[in-house]
């Protein structure tokens, strides 16, 4: 046992010897390959932290000057021209490379990567397609599918969007259940408007067999069964919303109002839409109850309404019903109530906004699908109270 400790006791040192050997060898390389790159890449760096676009570019492209033959200089310099919307340039570098550079096929399929990725920036959906299909699919292929959905989502081929993301949902793991439903109720809007109904009523079933909640399918499947004259049919639809996402009962109001109307059974109507009101006090249920009383049953019973609604949640939305109650019944002494009514008309009627939870797009309607960053449902089914910036703040 001593004998064993005393030849480790040698040993250990050799051991050590080597290892300080190969850390210094190491040392030496990672000083030797910093110092061989040239100092305008350093300085593109700092640019490029400090947010000074143009001059890393300038930077970058001193770089490539000095060592022509690093492809990261080149798809580092290329990024940043698709960033800052210098397309043209970016394609052109990267078209360079494949003609007048001998590279691997690793290498070719790196720089058609990126030039793929300049075609799209570049509105150049085909050219960008031909190249991401062609890249290889062991390295490239979860790549190449996420470009290609974007690219059939932009172009609304929504046949060729759910068969890419079926297979994205395959090799990632993330779900893509949403997003198919509604490319079924794309392909369906289509049909709509084709007048042929059966057919998309097959795809509107197939948007609720992706996803149970697509609270959209159900809002269109009604829409089929009201062009129709189903009228008890529609409304059986638009109330399943309640069961899905009842946020979503604002969308559908109307619709059920109206239908209710030409039945001529607009008390059961009401009463529907008192109801979801009662539940869920949704601002848009309000106004399509305020103004069905108003038109059905008079100032008097509109204006219990408003006045109901401003005890419990006081709001300029309801001030402003209550005074246009008051102005159409006369039930208020005070001359200028028409003229208070609108000045609260006035304050609030550029506040309200649909506000996407992805990206902060600020829209007027209800969408969808964001018309900014293109994500589905992302916008929130009631528009909100949202003070504009003034001018000062604008021109900044």
């Amino acid at each position: 046992m001593v004998e064993f400790e005393f030849w480790w006791l040698l040993v250990i040192p050799f051991f050590f010897a080597l290892g300080w050997l190969a850390a210094r060898v190491d040392i030496k390389q990672i000083i030797s390959e910093s110092t061989d790159l040239p100092s305008a890449y350093f300085k593109g760096l700092h640019y490029l932290i400090t947010n000074q676009y143009e001059k890393a570019i300038e930077a970058f492209d001193e770089a490539i000057k000095i060592n022509n033959n690093s492809l990261e200089l080149h798809f580092a310099l290329g990024g940043l021209l698709r960033r800052t919307g210098q397309i043209d340039r970016a394609i052109n570098l990267h078209i360079d490379l494949l003609e007048k550079r001998e590279l691997t096929k690793e290498q070719r399929d790196s720089v058609k990567a990126e030039l793929a990725q300049d075609y799209f920036k570049a509105g150049l959906y085909d050219r960008s397609e031909e190249l991401l299909k062609a890249l290889n699919k062991d390295k490239y292929y979860q790549f190449s599918l996420n470009t290609l959905l974007e690219i059939y989502v932009k172009e609304r081929e929504w046949e060729k969007a759910i068969e890419t993301a079926t297979e994205l949902e395959k090799i990632s793991g993330v779900s893509f259940r949403v997003s198919v439903s509604h490319y079924f109720c794309e392909i369906a809007v289509n049909q709509i408007l084709a007048k042929k109904y059966e057919q998309a009523k097959k795809s509107l079933n197939k948007a609720l067999e992706e996803s149970k909640n697509c609270t959209r399918a159900n809002i269109l499947l009604g829409d089929i069964y009201a062009e129709e004259k189903l009228y008890e049919e529609a409304i059986v639809y638009w109330k399943k919303i309640e069961f899905q996402q009842p946020e979503y009962l604002g969308l559908v109001a109307p619709k059920i109002i109206n239908t209710f109307q030409t039945l001529n059974k607009i008390n059961e109507g009401l009463s529907i839409i008192a109801r979801f009101f009662d539940i869920y006090k949704l601002k848009t249920l309000l106004n399509v109850l305020y103004e069905t009383v108003l038109k059905n049953e008079g100032a008097n019973q509109a204006e219990n309404i408003a006045r109901n609604e401003l005890i419990q949640r006081p709001s300029l939305s309801a001030l402003d019903k209550l005074f246009q109650a008051q102005a159409i019944g006369k039930t208020n002494k005070i001359d200028n109530v028409e003229l208070i009514q609108q000045t609260i008309k006035n304050t609030i009627g550029d506040r309200r906004f649909y506000l996407c939870n992805q990206c902060g797009f600020k829209a007027r309607q209800f969408h969808w699908q964001c018309p900014a960053c293109n994500a589905w449902e992302s916008l929130p089914s009631e528009p909100a109270d949202i003070i504009l910036e003034t001018n000062i703040e604008t021109k900044k």
